[in-house]
This record gives structure tokens, sequence and C-alpha cells, in this order.
């Protein structure tokens, strides 16, 4: 199952969905629960979801973020920013207890690393997070977090 296609616009270079088979997303995609995405998509969407089975496209320059063989679900269609899916610092990375890729950018500047990974570690330990109702992606973040520290502690060197 595919989740997109482009097509760039005369305007600007703007990418917009034109076709659902041009672009295979399945390596980057796992299934999410109708709960998950009833609990992301904006209540005018509600209705639109139906009986299918449903997938998070997990490519950053893609700009769907739930599908299924015939439906798609696009960022603006969402009530929450995906941090996934967008660039920049005042990204949400986790959305259980609220740190941003700024937070610890900010925290590896101030004191050389950061241990907000261990912090939320911690937590998903102690069974204190929601990821399935509150990650758009319906899926545990420390890995994500995980690359971002990385990443980030890289590029202070």
């Amino acid at each position: 199952m595919n989740c997109c296609g482009f097509e760039t616009s005369p305007e600007g270079g703007k990418k917009t969905v034109t076709t659902f088979d041009s672009l295979p997303c399945q390596a980057q995609s796992h299934p999410v629960t109708v709960r998950t995405m009833l609990l992301m998509l904006k209540p005018e969407f509600f209705d639109q979801v139906g009986d299918r089975e449903y997938s998070f496209c997990a490519s950053q320059d893609c700009p769907v973020v739930y599908f299924s063989e015939d439906r798609r679900f696009m960022l603006d269609d969402l009530r929450v920013r995906v941090g996934l899916k967008e660039k920049g610092d005042a990204i949400p990375l986790c959305y259980c207890f609220g740190f941003s890729k700024e937070d610890v950018r900010e925290e590896i500047r101030t004191q050389g690393r950061t241990t907000i990974f261990h912090r939320i570690k911690s937590l998903v330990k102690n069974a204190m997070c929601a990821c399935a109702e509150r990650n758009p992606s319906g899926a545990c973040c420390l890995g994500d977090v995980a690359r971002v520290v990385e990443r980030l502690m890289h590029e202070k060197k």
C-alpha cells in the first residue's frame, strides 16, 4: 500500500498530492489505531474515518499523515503538529511529557549534554506515558528522541 504521490505545481515549486500510487512509503509506515487517529484529527474529519485499517506515514517530506487503501489524511487535517514532519527546533519531540527538539538543543548548549532521553525512558518504564493517545504516530517517541539527541550531540562537537 502506498501513501502518496507528488507533483510539482507551477506556483513556486510547491508539492501537492496528486495520486496515491506514485511514491511507496511502506518502509516508513506502521499501523495506527483508529482511536489514535480520532484523538489527532480535527472533529470535522471524524465521519470520514470509517472502518478502514490505517497506517501512519513516517516520511518527513510527505504531507500525508494517515492513509488506508482509499483514504488519506494530511497534516492540515490534524489538531496537533507532527514533529516528525516538521523542520526547525520548536517542534514536538515527546508528546507525553512536552519535550521539543529545542529543549534538547538548549540543554546540550547549557550543560554540554542532555538528560531528556533518560528522563523520558524512566517515565515510560514507570508506565507514565500515553503514547497511543498523545503521539500522532501512536507509538513511543524514544527512538526518535534518541536519534535527535545523537544528531545534536554530534553537531556540538
